[in-house]
């Protein structure tokens, strides 16, 4: 035999030899796709839909519908005081203590079955209610913000909680409604008084004062009327702080307005003078100045500076006041 043919054999035999080896060492491990199986996947943790401002929101400022959105929050994160779409079951709040009670016997069979059924599904069926009624536009979750008043400012981005803010009817609500430096002061009125009941809340009135004056002649007593106040804003009449949008009168005793303070002493002090009318204003005249005209202290020395004027009709004299 040739030498190159016996080299050929030995390379060919050595290669045989490294093969099985190879081969041997790899059936002796797992195959990658089992190990690349057992490795258990991540699943995703599941979150909440919280109410959050869309943007910072100060103290007075009334939300609406575009100052509030819905933002994905961790569920083990989420406060039981946050505001929620219901579409997850999340942490409630404490229950409050009860009384002790008597064990009763169920009344009957169904009765014991309809009250396992909602003790056991009672939460899944409120959250699966609650999301629904959050999909209705701003009806649900959402629409019990839009109207209200902020009482504590917002962060952009933080959610919504229920104590910062407050609602027409709550109390404290005419406190964050009045800007900063003005007051609420009522006036009583009447129908009559009151543009037939047309002054609705958020309108713009002027106040004009009746009152009866003796003039230093001493003769007849006049009725002088002056306005003292003009352009001020109506926040209620009675307790109605925000008319229905169908409304079209509100009829009360008292209307509530806002004024400042040097305006809530001239309103003071009208009170106690006469009597008070309000006047309903357009709204194309809201924009002119408002508040008091300075003609308050001017009526009595107006009314004891008049004159009287002697006029004879058929032989009889009378007097009769001409203002000055």
């Amino acid at each position: 035999m040739k030498p190159v043919r016996i080299i050929v054999l030995a390379v060919a035999a050595l290669a045989a030899i490294m093969l099985a080896f190879l081969v041997r060492g790899m059936l002796g491990q797992k195959p990658t796709s089992q190990a690349v199986a057992a490795v258990p996947i991540a699943k995703p943790k599941p979150v909440a839909h919280v109410l959050v401002a869309k943007r910072d929101l100060k103290i007075g400022e009334r939300l609406g519908p575009d100052d509030l959105d819905w933002q994905d929050w961790p569920i083990e994160a989420v406060n039981p005081a946050f505001t929620t779409d219901g579409s997850v079951a999340t942490p409630a709040p404490p229950p409050a203590p009860t009384p002790a009670k008597t064990e009763e016997k169920p009344a009957s069979n169904s009765k014991t079955k309809i009250g396992k059924l909602a003790g056991a599904t009672g939460a899944d069926a409120v959250a699966k209610v609650t999301h629904t009624v959050a999909m209705l536009g701003d009806t649900g979750p959402k629409g019990q913000f839009v109207g209200a008043v902020v009482r504590e400012p917002f962060l952009k981005g933080e959610p919504m909680v229920a104590r910062k803010v407050v609602r027409a009817g709550d109390s404290g609500y005419l406190a964050v409604v009045l800007p900063a430096g003005m007051r609420a002061m009522a006036v009583p009125v009447k129908v009559e008084t009151a543009a037939g009941g047309f002054i609705l809340p958020g309108d713009r009135v002027d106040v004009i004062l009746s009152k009866q004056i003796q003039p230093e002649n001493g003769r007849n007593n006049l009725i002088v009327t002056s306005t003292v106040l003009k352009n001020i804003k109506v926040l209620a009449i009675d307790q109605v702080s925000k008319a229905d949008k169908d409304e079209t009168t509100v009829v009360g005793a008292t209307a509530t307005m806002e004024v400042s303070a040097t305006d809530a002493e001239v309103l003071a002090l009208a009170k106690s003078s006469g009597d008070l009318s309000l006047t309903l204003r357009s709204y194309a005249d809201v924009n002119e100045a408002s508040g008091h005209t300075g003609k308050l202290p001017r009526l009595d020395q107006m009314a004891r500076q008049s004159r009287g004027v002697r006029v004879f009709r058929n032989g009889e004299a009378s007097e009769v006041p001409v203002r000055p």
